[in-house]
């Protein structure tokens, strides 16, 4: 099977991580950020994920990719029950991580953006929708303070490095992709068993931080 990505996409991790924590192949196709034809002529709208099936059918939302994958050889490996205070905590970081995410991401080495007409894209969908990137780098300070007690909130959640849980459940493919992306920001100070999580999910999965673009 294709799958077609952006690397920076946190949905798009969300399709990576259970053909790695399954163990099962995938080819991995970077698309450019800009190229909105190659998409729209597979599934009739620029996003990603898309999962090209064996058959050469297109499936696109991170979650139906997930859940294919995950039931695709009849043995699933999300069955661990999920915590409503996961959701909860993933909905109140998002309330401002896209401030600290999105114009780091925009001036990452990321191969969606391998042209500058691509990066250009983003940067002008980004920022119509958030605001100015530079207000958002030089607010960083206070934005990354918010975080760590964010952070500190998350800790006694997580029960187990190799699942949030205890066993794998939907929670860990929706936190570890927040947490991979928080990655790029530098100078944030994880409690240890949220950073042996994320380290430990990021080897499961198959899906590498993004440490060496940390800025």
């Amino acid at each position: 099977m294709k799958l077609f990505i952006y690397d920076h996409c946190p949905f798009c991790v969300k399709a990576r991580m259970i053909f790695g924590l399954k163990n099962l192949p995938v080819r991995l196709i970077t698309l450019l950020n800009d190229d909105e034809l190659t998409p729209t002529n597979m599934i009739g709208k620029k996003m990603a994920p898309i999962l090209q099936k064996d058959d050469g059918s297109y499936l696109p939302e991170s979650m139906d990719i997930v859940h294919y994958v995950d039931q695709f050889d009849g043995q699933p490996l999300l069955s661990g029950k999920t915590n409503p205070a996961i959701g909860e905590w993933l909905q109140q970081v998002a309330d401002y991580s896209a401030e600290l995410l999105l114009p780091r991401f925009a001036q990452a080495d990321f191969e969606e953006f391998a042209t500058d007409s691509a990066r250009e894209y983003f940067t002008h969908k980004k920022q119509a929708a958030i605001g100015d990137f530079s207000a958002h780098l030089a607010n960083s300070a206070d934005l990354i303070r918010r975080l760590e007690r964010d952070l500190q909130t998350l800790s006694p959640l997580i029960v187990a490095p190799d699942a949030v849980n205890g066993q794998l459940s939907e929670d860990d493919i929706h936190l570890f992709p927040l947490l991979r992306s928080l990655s790029i920001v530098a100078g944030v100070s994880l409690p240890d068993n949220v950073e042996a999580y994320r380290n430990r999910m990021a080897a499961r999965s198959d899906v590498p931080l993004l440490l060496d673009m940390e800025n």
